[in-house]
């Protein structure tokens, strides 16, 4: 289960050609014959790639968007990088950004770890360019601190064999993504820093806007998507000018940047940017970006650990996610957005090791809101152990995805489909049991068709008709901006009263179906007395 997730120069990107990286290096000869042929090609602005076929799509791996941040360029914004010559190799996963170790269920097929990471992945069904396929732009989660376009559970060949073309994205992340300081924010022309991560993310979607024709895509029909810190990332694309009109639909999986911690400011992630520089002994700007990529990285580790992260910049997010959405300055794009069944557990409210009694509850409660206890347990009444569970979600990422939902569909006048995932993974194969709910990430292999990329799990003919559907109902949300087709459950959109109706759930698990939502209370509690 993965760990919490704890809260420009943007002209047309060209793709760079990276002197020296044998795996994705460019090549000479003559140019392939195109998407049609055996060794499939593709023209981008930038040159001419040369992919694979693979898993009965053709697959175009580690593509370079922006220039390697590295040296003066580290905490810049991406930069246009120059076209290269002759036939680009698009056949092995191009390095992963600089992280830690933090995810245990992370499996990586990229090539190591490097600060010269920002490159995608494109896989596509098109028997040629300008095909006019719907397009996924797919973001990984991990905190914003850790993942990668290569893992096995985002791989988009599946997504493409239902007639999408899907991309995998890597962008900044940590210290590297994230970092602002006094000395960046006096350099930007915007008076601003940190969101790097961000700005790359945009940076690929400009990409996808001047490219993903060539690979039989359409260029006006880009759904972005994500699951945790992908999901945060969705929310803020949405948010965002730099990518709000890249993009024609818009899919979260258990998360959003509306949630009970409000986002820093710029002026308090300027003063701890600066205090990290002075813990590596880096007082200037010039010697923090002299510092080789792993001390930066070592830095963030240890007693006391640094998570920078997404903040209000002024520029990438001109104002807080909340106050955008409110106002309808979004992205006006259907939104399917949802989170699972046990995001948390009942022992981050009990305490760890406590059984689910109501003198335990009540202990939590009052710890974690002294006189409003009482107002908290009539939010969250009944059974002990699954009210504790269902408020350990909705603080970790419940509430903020809750009340994302019910922004757009108040703001945008499109339509928003919510759901309530509920399908626990099975036993693995070592023999460890089923898991007794769907908890963070579980969704991820099901909904992009993904199964068999994860050995670990015994999948059963159970486990795989939920996959048929929910993939079924996010493929027909990407071409259409609509879930539902035919043999499918019928998912109804939220009306413009919101998600507080209570109206529009649509469980996804072994039986599918559309319920009246039952946790309004909940969401009313923290509207009303736990948000700052």
């Amino acid at each position: 289960m993965r760990q919490a997730f704890t809260p420009t120069l943007l002209a047309t990107l060209l793709p760079l050609a990276l002197a020296g990286c044998a795996a994705t290096g460019s090549g000479s000869g003559a140019a392939p014959d195109g998407l049609g042929a055996a060794n499939p090609s593709a023209g981008t602005v930038a040159g001419t790639l040369q992919g694979i076929q693979e898993a009965g799509v053709k697959a175009f791996k580690g593509i370079p968007y922006a220039q390697a941040p590295v040296g003066a360029l580290r905490w810049q914004a991406p930069q246009p990088a120059p076209a290269w010559s002759g036939v680009r190799q698009a056949a092995a996963f191009a390095p992963r950004c600089m992280q830690l170790p933090l995810f245990s269920d992370m499996v990586f097929r990229s090539n190591g770890m490097s600060e010269d990471c920002l490159y995608l992945n494109v896989w596509t069904p098109a028997a040629r360019a300008n095909d006019g396929l719907p397009v996924l732009v797919y973001f990984y989660g991990g905190g914003l601190q850790g993942g990668d376009g290569s893992e096995p559970r985002y791989d988009g060949a599946a997504m493409a064999r239902q007639g999408i073309v899907a991309v995998t994205v890597n962008y900044r992340l940590g210290a590297f993504g994230f970092m602002a300081h006094p000395e960046l924010s006096d350099e930007s022309p915007h008076k601003a820093s940190g969101n790097y991560g961000f700005m790359d993310q945009a940076a690929a979607l400009r990409w996808v806007r001047a490219n993903i024709a060539a690979f039989g895509g359409d260029p006006r029909r880009v759904t972005i998507a994500g699951e945790s810190a992908g999901s945060f990332s969705v929310s803020a694309q949405m948010a965002s000018p730099l990518a709000k009109d890249l993009i024609a639909g818009a899919i979260g999986e258990s998360g959003a940047l509306l949630g009970l911690n409000p986002l820093p400011s710029l002026r308090d992630s300027e003063a701890a940017g600066a205090q990290f520089g002075a813990m590596l002994n880096a007082q200037t700007l010039a010697q923090l970006r002299a510092l080789p990529a792993d001390v930066v990285l070592r830095g963030t580790s240890g007693p006391n650990t640094w998570r920078f992260s997404a903040i209000v910049d002024g520029y990438v997010l001109p104002r807080s996610p909340a106050a955008i959405y409110a106002a309808g300055q979004q992205a006006r794009v259907p939104l399917l957005a949802g989170w699972n069944s046990a995001e948390g557990g009942a022992e981050a409210i009990l305490g760890q090791g406590s059984a689910p009694t109501e003198q335990a509850f009540q202990a939590g409660l009052q710890r974690l809101y002294g006189d409003k206890a009482a107002a908290a347990r009539q939010a969250y009444g009944g059974d002990v152990a699954r009210a504790a569970r269902e408020l350990a979600s909705d603080r970790f990422i419940g509430f903020g995805t809750w009340r994302w939902i019910d922004a757009h569909a108040r703001s945008s006048g499109q339509p928003v489909y919510r759901y309530y995932y509920t399908q626990p993974r099975p036993a693995t194969r070592s023999g460890d049991p089923a898991a007794s709910g769907a908890h963070h990430a579980v969704e991820i292999e099901y909904v992009l068709g993904n199964l068999d990329g994860n050995p670990v799990y015994a999948w059963t003919e159970a486990d795989r008709a939920v996959s048929r559907q929910a993939q079924a109902y996010f493929a027909n949300f990407i071409k259409t901006g609509n879930p539902n087709g035919t043999g499918l459950p019928q998912w109804p959109a939220l009306g413009a009263q919101g998600a507080a109706s209570g109206t529009g759930l649509m469980v996804l698990g072994a039986e599918s179906k559309a319920v009246a939502a039952e946790d309004g209370a909940h969401h009313a509690f923290h509207q009303a007395v736990a948000l700052p």
